[in-house]
């Protein structure tokens, strides 16, 4: 039966793709296939906004109806023709024609990824505490599905509304919603459907980004779809070229790269596959958390960093949207920048906080160095009076576009920022920005292993296109500061900012170059940021979560960005200097003894050496595919082994490995609205708050991570320890304090049960390992409601409980 979830599921993708064909053919008017890979998550923008906007006031299916009609309206006012409507007839919007086989494409690459996700999900589909925070994202899931408004109560904080980025979980509902899917079956079709968005959108911009510069649409949309979707770091690849190295190098540099990245001996280096773990290859750079895409779907979290990928790949899109949008037409590009930018930005601020800053800054950079010039989108006397004249210098003219663009998106910027207003007013944790110690920065060989490919084929592909006299100066300049860098201990410095710079000069004196190149300079300058400065946060120790957040990013732009870059490398091999020189020869000279013959020569000269670039260009491309797919056979095949009857059923784990728990869980989660809990926390135990011994982790996942909240979404008192990100240490242990005290003394029970109205306590493993035995059961107005061999649910009528008195 769960199956039929499946199919039921595709249509519905598919009907939401539909509706948003429409929107995407609008603005994507001058992107080469109307954008078909993006009608989805444009529906869902569209879906998932208005119901943020509507469920502040009231969330339940009347939510999803007046979603699904503004969606619906929004399709046919830009589907339709409005002059033909009101004569009464119904015609298409002029420029709405669709690629047909562009539409092929991208259905077929978003099936095929969704199908091979569900495969993977089927083999482990359970929301297991280890491994990462599934507990938290399905006890969202739960707990959207029991709120009557927006922001859903904290199910691990009762009382106080979630104050985690929460927009992903909720697109998930609306969709579990319109299906009638219950949570344990949506939490797994939804992370296939955001893993075949991302996928399907790195193929289609990726291909369009090709197409608009003469590139091969398919072969670069495919290199990119692999990059993005399948692809992993240099880390396994490494272990397996050390393994064919002789023997008198393997040791040497197995020492070498464990002194470089602290995480790895040489021992375990030199164990080549027979020591493969899925989980080690994204900890690569001490403290930090490197995930690629591949790791992050496998390892089967549906976490907010994850489902913003597509909608990061998005606002791409709307940036090379602009970036390809004539300048006589000032309308679309405002309805660019400052209507569907800012709409993405509201979701983003809700789907993912960390990629709002990134979404904008991609768009700073297409305006920047898109054709059409950014003042023009100011009203006339404004324009008037920042514009530049041509016969400025570059640098003056690249400042003018660079300050002008900036002051455009900012605003665009605050637009996004005021549409996810109810999420930073209500929901958003307060943060603070701070400067990373040198001592803390990442080491060259580590950077290598986690970015090497990306940087080895931009930067062939750059300097294929810069390879000409008047920059050799520049290169030296570069490759001069980057020597500095690494005597300074600043290998970001000297691997990265080659590509920032090189990439800009190539944009800036229009190089051959197009839109990857704009992904290849964004990314560039997200690795070195997070080099000087990270979020100062509870969530990690130093940078490790900006690190973790920023890195996703930077794969998704850079693996977008690589596929047209090789492609357009195979086609074109050579600098555009040297291509033109042939042309440049017409005719000869007067002085020429035979022109003829000299030209033929040059002819000659240059398929020989375009052959040998174009045979170079097509080594490099293979050697990079291939030293970044060894992860994923190896780790499918692990995935896959011993497994059982395959399921979609995320919660089938509980009754297996649980079975008494399980009990009293379905029966506590049959208890409709928000009933509020009393469990013992999911952290250690301390003596005070003042003490300051409070360490991070606030202990790791496990099933006694208040199990029975994180699988119904009813809210405990006080539950996991990843709430200290989230309320500061004293807020939150001083409720740890209240409900340590309920359990062992009976006048704190009363008050506890009181002050958060409590309707039920769960007594079950974790509370006798914690407490021992607990007289909850002795007070007045406390009885047993249900039990099981392990677990003892307790329901407390406020009316029978004792007086201030004791009576």
């Amino acid at each position: 039966m769960e199956y039929l979830y499946v199919a039921v599921w595709v249509v519905l993708y598919a009907v939401l793709a539909v509706l948003g064909l429409p929107l995407a053919a609008r603005l994507f008017r001058y992107v080469p296939g109307r954008g078909p890979g993006f009608a989805l998550p444009l529906s869902l923008l569209v879906l998932t906004l208005v119901a943020h906007w509507v469920g502040q006031f009231s969330f339940g299916f009347g939510t999803v109806v007046v979603a699904v009609a503004v969606l619906l309206l929004l399709s046919a006012a830009t589907a339709f023709d409005p002059a033909a409507l009101r004569e009464r007839r119904l015609a298409l919007a002029s420029g709405l024609d669709v690629d047909r086989r562009a539409v092929t494409d991208t259905a077929v690459v978003f099936l095929a990824a969704f199908a091979f996700l569900v495969a993977v999900r089927a083999v482990d589909p359970a929301v297991h505490a280890g491994g990462g925070e599934k507990f938290l994202d399905f006890g969202l899931l739960k707990a959207l599905l029991r709120a009557d408004a927006l922001p859903p109560e904290d199910f691990w904080f009762a009382g106080e509304g979630v104050k985690y980025y929460y927009g992903g979980h909720l697109l998930t509902v609306l969709l579990a919603m319109l299906t009638d899917t219950p949570a344990r079956f949506a939490y797994n079709l939804s992370l296939a459907g955001f893993y075949a968005m991302l996928v399907t959108a790195a193929f289609d911009l990726a291909g369009s980004i090709a197409s608009a510069r003469g590139g091969a649409r398919r072969p670069a949309g495919l290199l990119s779809a692999f990059f993005v979707g399948l692809a992993s770091n240099l880390v396994t690849g490494g272990r397996v070229a050390l393994a064919v190295l002789p023997e008198s190098l393997q040791r040497p540099l197995a020492g070498l790269i464990a002194a470089e990245t602290t995480q790895y001996s040489p021992d375990e280096l030199l164990a080549g596959t027979d020591s493969f773990s899925y989980w080690t290859a994204s900890r690569v750079i001490e403290g930090t958390i490197n995930e690629f895409p591949f790791f992050a779907w496998l390892n089967g979290d549906l976490h907010g960093h994850m489902m913003g990928t597509p909608f990061l790949l998005l606002g791409a899109a709307l940036a090379f949207a602009y970036f390809r949008t004539p300048q006589s037409e000032r309308p679309l590009r405002r309805t660019l920048l400052f209507v569907a930018l800012p709409a993405l930005g509201g979701l983003q601020l809700v789907l993912d906080t960390w990629s709002f800053p990134s979404l904008f800054g991609v768009a700073a950079l297409a305006v920047v160095f898109a054709p059409a010039r950014p003042e023009t989108l100011l009203p006339d006397r404004v324009a008037s009076a920042v514009r530049y004249s041509e016969d400025d210098s570059l640098l003056s003219a690249q400042f003018g576009r660079l300050v002008v663009a900036v002051g455009l998106v900012a605003a665009a910027g605050v637009l996004g920022a005021a549409l996810g207003a109810p999420f930073l007013l209500a929901g958003a944790s307060g943060r603070e920005v701070a400067l990373l110690a040198p001592a803390d920065r990442s080491g060259l060989g580590a950077l290598l292993l986690v970015h090497g490919a990306f940087v080895v084929g931009f930067a062939a592909y750059l300097l294929s296109r810069l390879v000409e006299g008047d920059t050799w100066l520049l290169a030296a300049s570069v490759v001069g500061v980057a020597l500095v860098a690494v005597g300074q201990g600043m290998a970001a410095v000297a691997l990265i900012l080659p590509l920032l710079v090189f990439g800009w000069v190539a944009l800036a004196f229009d190089r051959d170059v197009g839109f990857e190149t704009v992904l290849v300079v964004a990314g560039a300058g997200l690795v070195l940021l997070v080099e000087f400065i990270y979020v100062n946060e509870q969530a990690g120790p130093l940078r490790m979560n900006t690190v973790f957040k920023t890195y996703i990013q930077v794969w998704v732009l850079w693996a977008t960005a690589l596929g047209p870059a090789l492609t357009l490398l195979l086609a074109r091999p050579l600098p555009t200097r040297l291509r033109c020189a042939v042309s440049a020869t017409d005719g000869g000279t007067e002085t020429d003894a035979d022109p003829n013959a000299a030209r033929s020569s040059l002819v000659r000269a240059s398929e020989a050496t375009t052959a040998t670039a174009r045979t170079l260009a097509l080594g490099l491309t293979l050697c990079l595919v291939v030293s970044t797919s060894f992860y994923a056979p190896l780790a499918l095949d692990s995935h896959f082994e011993e497994t059982g009857e395959p399921t979609l059923d995320a919660t089938q784990f509980a009754e297996t490995y649980h079975p008494e728990e399980a009990k009293a869980i379905a029966w506590l989660d049959e208890k409709p609205g928000r009933p509020t809990l009393l469990s013992a926390p999911g952290t250690y135990q301390y003596p005070s708050a003042e003490s300051g011994s409070y360490p991070y982790p606030p202990g790791r996942y496990s099933w006694n991570s208040n199990p029975a909240s994180a699988l119904t979404g009813i809210p405990t008192v006080a539950g996991w320890g990843h709430e200290i990100g989230y309320r500061g240490f004293d807020t939150y242990i001083q409720r740890v304090e209240q409900v340590d005290a309920a359990f062992t003394d009976d006048a704190a029970l009363v008050d506890v049960l009181r002050e958060y109205d409590v309707r039920y306590i769960w007594v079950g493993p974790a509370e006798r390992e914690r407490y021992g035995e607990t007289s909850v059961g002795d007070v007045s107005g406390v009885s047993v409601a249900y039990q099981t061999e392990t677990v003892t649910i307790y329901e407390v009528d406020h009316d029978e409980l004792p007086g201030d008195d004791g009576s």
